[in-house]
């Protein structure tokens, strides 16, 4: 798993490319991304032909987002890229962070 930024000169604005791995999806059929950013619901990520995942969202600069990914509806990962983790509200695990 993998977070890529790129950040906009023209706008106070972040482009963050999400990206889960074939080996790291676990033999997934899909993914998405659940975060702050998107009021935990439920974005579908796109599937590569290489099996890869990937979703790119535009965020706004100087915040966290919180986030996690969910694989074929039921199974909860961390990216381990993650710019850090903080213990999730809902749950005894953590959830990852991406600072832009």
């Amino acid at each position: 798993m993998s977070l890529k930024k790129q950040y906009l000169k023209s706008k106070p604005i972040c482009k963050v490319t999400f990206r889960c791995a074939k080996n790291e999806a676990q033999g997934a059929h899909s993914a998405e991304v659940l975060g702050e950013f998107n009021n935990w619901t439920p974005t579908p990520m796109k599937r590569l032909k290489s099996g890869d995942f990937t979703l790119t969202v535009a965020l706004e600069k100087g915040k966290q987002y919180q986030f996690r990914y969910l694989l074929d509806g039921e199974q909860w990962e961390n990216d381990w890229e993650a710019d850090a983790y903080l213990p999730s509200p809902l749950s005894y695990e953590d959830n990852s962070v991406v600072a832009v």
